[in-house]
């Protein structure tokens, strides 16, 4: 009994620690661009700008890096250089894109028919937008899945949820 519980805390652990490091890989601080040759000077330009992380960098067109003060068409192509090594970007293949996929779970709304409706109910990893006539179950429905994808289930072991109300109805 005691073995399993310790192989059950170090999976959590486990798990823990992959989740932090997918958020380390999302937000990459622009700094990082100095351990590849790219001068404090430059990084400091970039954030003047408002361009704080590898993945700003890699969004921003070398045209409007090349507009920023003191950033020549040189550094802009070595600072994208840079970028390019630390992101890991790139093509993915189809097997690639399958197995991605594969990961995508439904979410049930609580209602078998809906479910039926969406196709299994609500994608996971997707941003899903609900609109309609005012006291229709939107914001029932909302409610209902913040509850139900941050419950385990099965090989899920629960989510976190943004709920972002732009009509105050809360």
């Amino acid at each position: 009994m005691v073995v399993s519980a310790q192989a059950h805390r170090a999976t959590a652990e486990t798990e823990v620690a992959e989740a932090e490091d997918e958020e380390m890989d999302f937000f990459q601080d622009v700094e990082q661009l100095q351990n590849h040759g790219i001068n404090m000077a430059d990084i400091k330009k970039l954030q003047t700008v408002g361009i704080c992380t590898v993945k700003g960098v890699m969004m921003t067109t070398k045209k409007r890096l090349a507009e920023v003060k003191g950033l020549s068409e040189a550094k802009v192509d070595k600072i994208k250089e840079a970028a390019c090594k630390i992101m890991k970007n790139g093509f993915m293949t189809a097997l690639e894109v399958c197995a991605k996929r594969k990961q995508c779970f439904k979410i049930s709304t609580g209602s078998t028919e809906l479910d039926k409706l969406l196709g299994g109910g609500i994608e996971s990893q997707s941003i899903t937008e609900v609109f309609g006539e005012f006291r229709t179950g939107k914001t029932q429905l909302s409610h209902t899945l913040c509850a139900t994808c941050q419950l385990p289930n099965g090989s899920y072991r629960g989510g976190k949820v943004i709920f972002i109300d732009t009509e105050h109805t809360l």
